[in-house]
């Protein structure tokens, strides 16, 4: 039996105004203020936070946010620190996403900074890693992965690295419609736990590894049976309370 509690996680990326987050909070408690199977996270722009924390702080749905600075205060116009997640009931945080790492040329050792300071206020990181069709197609996914693994957790000792959670994404994957199959992400998420092995030993049985890329209600279910798969970071689905609530209530299902 696994020592992990599994984990859903919304990614709602630059969508959804006040009112729209105020609606889909008040639905999805109507659904999900009872599962405990899951730990439910919702990860949303750092403008509807405070109004999450209004209606979820209560709750047993977690509040997450979409990225977060590797300071606690300072001259850093426009960027938002850890301290000021914690102010707003934020328990989660998504750290080193395909997009920022793409769009916002984030690097490696940026993304590392960011999630030993996000451990250090007391929130926990969610790390993605993933490759390009490119470096599937050429046989470099487990290489590129392992790599950016290994550049964001260096030097942090066992006890932190139980509280990360990384979440695997391959880019191909990512709102384009395209899944990986099943058993793509079982054999890279095992990967992934060898690397963690490789750097943590034992400890590496205790960290969540969620799968994302396309996932929805209709395909969570496979997913969640693979054993190296231990929830989902959901992108568009995540976007419609019904179609989220659904998502989560099958992979209930599945435990």
């Amino acid at each position: 039996m696994s020592k992990r509690h599994p984990i859903i996680a919304g990614n709602w990326k630059m969508h959804k105004t006040l009112r729209e987050a105020q609606d889909y909070a008040i639905k999805l408690l109507e659904r999900l203020g009872d599962v405990t199977q899951i730990d439910v996270v919702i990860c949303a722009p750092f403008t509807l936070l405070s109004t999450l924390k209004d209606e979820l702080e209560e709750s047993i749905i977690h509040i997450g946010a979409q990225n977060m600075f590797y300071v606690d205060n300072g001259a850093y116009t426009g960027e938002i620190s850890p301290s000021m997640l914690v102010d707003v009931a934020c328990t989660y945080v998504i750290i080193g996403h395909s997009e920022r790492r793409e769009h916002l040329k984030e690097t490696d050792e940026e993304v590392a900074k960011k999630v030993k300071v996000a451990l250090k206020g007391g929130i926990t990181p969610i790390l993605c890693v993933g490759e390009t069709l490119e470096q599937r197609e050429e046989g470099r996914a487990f290489a590129v992965v392992r790599s950016q693994v290994e550049k964001a957790l260096v030097d942090l000792p066992s006890e932190e690295l139980k509280r990360v959670v990384i979440a695997y994404e391959p880019i191909w994957a990512i709102g384009t419609g395209k899944v990986a199959s099943s058993q793509d992400a079982q054999d890279m998420c095992a990967m992934i736990r060898s690397t963690l092995a490789g750097i943590a030993g034992v400890v590496a049985e205790e960290i969540n590894i969620l799968y994302g890329g396309s996932v929805k209600s209709s395909n969570i279910a496979e997913l969640m049976a693979q054993p190296d798969v231990d929830g989902a970071l959901v992108g568009g689905a995540s976007l419609d309370p019904v179609e989220f609530a659904q998502l989560v209530e099958n992979a209930v299902a599945a435990l």
